[in-house]
C-alpha cells in the first residue's frame, strides 16, 4: 500500500511538473521572488548554532528537503520532516533560532540560463527565523506538502520518531540581481504570489 501510495506521488508530481511550467517574476517583484524561489526548491541549506564539541556555539549547516507545498500550491512556509536523532534537530533544541537558504541553482533554471550559482541573477533567498514543531491540524497539510514532492519519506523508518516542523520566517533576504541584497517582512512575503504560468 505504501508503495502504491509512493508511486501516485511521482506520478501526480511528474504531472504537475510538466503542466505549470513558471519562469522567474520581475526581479523588482522581490516577495515574489521570495515565494518563487521558495516553491521551486525542494531542499534547503539550514544553519544552526553547534551545541556539539568541539564547535559549540558556531554557524553548523546542513541539508534538509523542504516543501512550502505541492507543485503549483505552495504556502510560503517551508516544513521539514525532522528526528530528534539529527545533529542539527539536537541543535534546534538548544536553540530554535536558524537561518534557511535556497537557490535556484538548485533548479535547472540557472544551468539553463548560463548562470553560476553564485551570480546575483541565479536568484537565492536567505530566511531568517526559527524551526517550530506544528500542531496536528498543520501537520496534515506538511504532511502532503512533503510527501508529494519527496515521496521517499513514506518509507522512512518509523522507529526514527519522525515529525513535521514549520520554518518560522522572521525576516527574508533576497539577492536575485545587481546592486546588493535586499529584504522582505513576513507580511508581504505571504502576501505575494510566486508563479506566473506561461501560456
Amino acid at each position: 500500500m505504501r508503495a502504491l501510495l509512493r508511486d501516485v506521488c511521482l506520478l501526480l508530481l511528474g504531472l504537475t511538473a510538466a503542466s505549470s511550467r513558471v519562469r522567474l517574476p520581475p526581479h523588482d517583484q522581490v516577495a515574489r521572488v521570495a515565494r518563487f524561489v521558495a516553491h521551486q526548491c525542494d531542499w534547503a541549506s539550514l544553519a544552526t548554532i553547534s551545541s556539539h564539541k568541539p564547535v559549540v556555539g558556531q554557524p553548523f549547516s546542513n541539508v534538509f528537503s523542504v516543501s512550502d507545498g505541492p507543485p503549483g500550491f505552495g504556502s510560503g512556509v517551508p516544513y521539514m520532516y525532522l528526528t530528534r536523532m539529527e545533529i542539527s534537530v539536537q541543535d534546534l533544541e538548544v536553540n530554535r533560532q536558524a537561518s534557511l537558504s535556497m537557490s535556484l541553482a538548485q533548479t535547472d533554471y540557472c544551468h539553463q540560463q548560463g548562470l553560476d550559482p553564485q551570480s546575483p541573477l541565479c536568484a537565492h533567498i536567505i530566511l531568517s527565523g526559527s524551526v517550530l514543531e506544528v500542531n496536528s491540524t498543520e501537520a496534515e497539510f506538511a504532511k502532503k506538502a512533503l510527501f508529494s514532492r519527496h515521496p521517499e519519506m513514506i518509507d522512512w523508518p518509523s522507529d526514527h520518531n519522525w515529525f513535521f516542523v514549520k520554518f518560522n520566517i522572521t525576516q527574508v533576504w533576497v539577492l536575485d540581481y545587481f546592486g546588493g541584497v535586499k529584504t522582505v517582512n513576513p507580511d508581504d512575503y505571504y502576501q505575494a504570489s510566486p508563479n506566473n504560468k506561461h501560456k
